[in-house]
């Protein structure tokens, strides 16, 4: 894929704006369900899967995350957020390409709508948290499937951390994007499917025509994640 070495913000000014495909056909009896949320606020495209604490507005819910994080604890699973997967100084490095890269963009003028440069490009670098390296963790994001359809039974997608990425809106850096694998088969209602992953993470590079990801995690559970 094309890949330039941008910081997270940048993705919402250059995301299109665009509709995720549902499929509604029910599911292989041999594959999980992830069944969509029921819920009347759809994310829009590059919103940023929210923080459990940020989005629960009573006591009963904040002590509902927290029991679910203190479970998934004593099965062995350390829960953290995106912002772990970056070393430290990443943020400013991310900072200094995408200067670069808007420089480079608009040094020839505007960007003419359907050629090369109008495309969604994945900028970042595949630097990593080497103590995550075959650590056991839980991370909530949004799934990227590479194939769909009313009978697909996925055992590969991207988790990231944003709503529309690599579909309606430029792929997160490399470190951003976790490129997760799962022995039984899943089947997901929508294709950006809020969801809890619990697995192994390493920190192991894959790439794909969607993104290319600094990180790899063997899934263990999928869950639901409630907003």
């Amino acid at each position: 894929m094309k890949q330039i070495l941008i910081s997270s913000a940048a993705f919402v000014i250059l995301a299109a704006c665009g509709e995720a495909v549902t499929a509604d056909t029910p599911a292989p009896e041999d594959a999980t369900l992830i069944e969509a949320q029921a819920d009347n606020n759809e994310p829009q495209v590059g919103d940023r899967i929210p923080e459990p604490s940020d989005n629960l507005d009573d006591s009963n819910r904040l002590a509902a995350a927290g029991a679910a994080a203190n479970a998934a604890a004593a099965r062995g699973y350390r829960e953290i957020g995106w912002e772990e997967l970056m070393p430290e100084g990443e943020e400013e490095r991310l900072a200094q390409l995408y200067q670069q890269q808007m420089a480079m963009l608009y040094s020839g003028g505007p960007i003419a709508e359907g050629s090369a440069a109008d495309a969604m490009i994945q900028i970042g670098t595949f630097n990593t948290v080497k103590e995550l390296n075959e650590t056991k963790i839980r991370i909530p994001g949004y799934t990227v499937p590479f194939e769909y359809g009313a009978n697909a039974e996925i055992t590969e997608f991207l988790l990231v951390p944003y709503y529309g990425a690599c579909l309606h809106a430029p792929p997160p850096p490399p470190n951003q994007t976790v490129f997760a694998m799962t022995e039984e088969p899943i089947k997901l209602r929508d294709l950006a499917q809020a969801v809890w992953i619990e697995g192994t993470m390493y920190t192991q590079t894959q790439e794909s025509e969607l993104a290319d990801a600094a990180y790899t995690i063997r899934v263990d559970k999928v869950e639901i994640y409630e907003y």
